[in-house]
């Protein structure tokens, strides 16, 4: 501890020039969480001990992002790196009866519940899981050592590039861990329900998630980030590495429908080998600042991606999604689709970015961004961004924002269809063009009832606005190149 205290005090000068203000207040309030965490850890391996120092050395060196910085351009994380968060204390939180029983995906092969990022075992479901998978606790898993996590667990998340992805690292703690065996298809969904309770004080959770799929398998995972109580902010700083085998298929779902005043970092990182297929789904609907993260590497040849994403903001939310596609072998695609609603004050934030290296040859990638502004006040920032660093490829980007088509809304009006109507059946038809991509169809219902629920809540607040004078100026559809 007093080489990373050492170090956090060498690096005092240019936190001060290049980092946010009073930081190092700040960073000693997550040292003496450290500090106290280590401290109270179960068993740990040599080697885990190692990448946790590592990895808190780094975030004490660099702090938190800032505008400065171009991955973090249009998103200001001061809320979060001023709030004095907190690991949560040990204690027994009841949840209502009917809180969860909301929540269940019908026919899933197990369903998983954690708590301010810590199972719940009383609360979870793991039988009808078939021969040759493994689902349980990250923090049970590594406590019983099992045979070759040390091999995947950190090795694939960049905690040079990402403050957040250093300071998950730095807490690895309790999480999910998911290990498919070669060959094995899953045929329903695993459910993973994360739940940040409102306790007394502002706490963080960082739960971290490891997935590894061999070689052959099939399934389909979902992640789901929500909320009990209204009371103190949160922070929620989740990370996931999930490494697709040769000719695996996978699956990944997230939703994110936290409180309105809880913060949200969601990084999702992908490791691709030899004709791999993944698909990666992110519905993104609730919390006060939200950054969205997926960054896949194709690694073997013939490898597949799809990012498909949907993010729905009003009042003063901010949504921020960062994709980062990685082509390093050849004759690889992608694809990515992002459509985004924004109403009131909200910010949306769209980065998207695809690498193309020098030996990936025969490269197909795609990439669109759609937008609907249904305020004038609502703010979108959209970037497609290409890197090319191979001769022959196929690649496009795009992006668009607009507001609903005023002909198709007078059209459904004198069919006699009620404005507020009219408006929702266009916003579905919308949304529907992410919700379509999203397979096996258990999961796209349960994702529509999630996306439906946001969309009247949207709405409702949109009539109250016009309702009080606050009538939306026209727009018109434009291209972004």
């Amino acid at each position: 501890m007093d080489r990373i205290r050492s170090k956090a005090g060498a690096d005092e000068h240019r936190l001060k020039e290049d980092r946010l203000p009073a930081d190092l207040a700040q960073l000693g309030n997550y040292l003496e969480s450290f500090t106290r965490f280590t401290t109270e850890a179960a068993k740990t391996p040599q080697w885990l001990r190692d990448l946790r120092d590592a990895a808190f050395a780094r975030f004490c060196a660099v702090g938190f992002p800032t505008t400065r910085d171009e991955d973090w351009r249009f998103t200001n994380v001061a809320p979060i790196a001023h709030m004095q968060f907190e690991l949560p204390h040990c204690r027994a939180v009841d949840l209502p009866a009917s809180f969860l029983a909301d929540m269940r995906i019908e026919g899933t092969a197990a369903g998983l519940v954690f708590i301010d990022g810590r199972f719940a075992p009383e609360l979870s479901d793991r039988h009808r899981l078939p021969d040759g998978v493994v689902i349980d606790s990250l923090r049970i898993a590594i406590s019983e050592e099992r045979d070759g996590l040390e091999n995947y667990l950190g090795r694939y998340v960049n905690i040079e590039r990402d403050p957040f992805c250093a300071l998950n690292t730095a807490f690895i703690d309790d999480g999910a861990y998911i290990h498919v065996n070669r060959g094995v298809v899953v045929g329903q969904p695993i459910h993973l329900i994360f739940v940040a309770t409102s306790g007394e004080g502002q706490t963080m959770s960082h739960s971290r998630n490891l997935f590894v799929i061999e070689d052959e398998c099939q399934v389909s995972i979902v992640e789901d980030y929500v909320s009990c109580g209204d009371g103190a902010p949160a922070f929620s700083n989740a990370v996931s590495e999930l490494i697709a085998g040769e000719n695996a298929t996978v699956a990944h779902l997230l939703i994110e429908r936290e409180h309105p005043n809880n913060y949200s970092v969601s990084t999702l990182r992908i490791e691709q080998t030899r004709s791999s297929n993944v698909v990666s789904h992110r519905v993104l609907l609730g919390g006060a600042l939200v950054r969205n993260n997926v960054h896949p590497v194709l690694s073997g040849e013939g490898g597949e991606c799809l990012i498909n994403g949907l993010f729905i903001g009003g009042g003063r939310q901010h949504l921020d999604n960062y994709m980062l596609i990685e082509h390093a072998s050849p004759h690889c695609a992608s694809r990515q689709f992002y459509n985004g609603i924004l109403d009131g004050h909200a910010h949306g934030v769209f980065h998207g970015r695809i690498i193309v290296h020098k030996n990936a040859q025969r490269t197909d990638a795609k990439q669109t961004n759609r937008n609907l502004l249904l305020a004038d006040d609502a703010q979108i920032d959209t970037k497609p961004q290409l890197e090319i660093y191979a001769d022959d490829v196929k690649c496009t980007h795009g992006a668009t924002i607009g507001q609903i088509e005023e002909d198709a809304l007078f059209y459904m009006r004198s069919r006699g269809i009620h404005e507020l109507e009219a408006r929702r059946l266009l916003l579905e038809a919308f949304a529907t063009e992410c919700l379509d991509r999203i397979r096996p169809e258990a999961i796209r219902v349960y994702a529509r009832r999630a996306i439906e629920h946001r969309l009247q809540a949207l709405l409702s607040a949109h009539a109250n606005q016009v309702g009080n004078g606050a009538e939306p100026a026209e727009r018109r559809w434009k291209e972004v190149q």
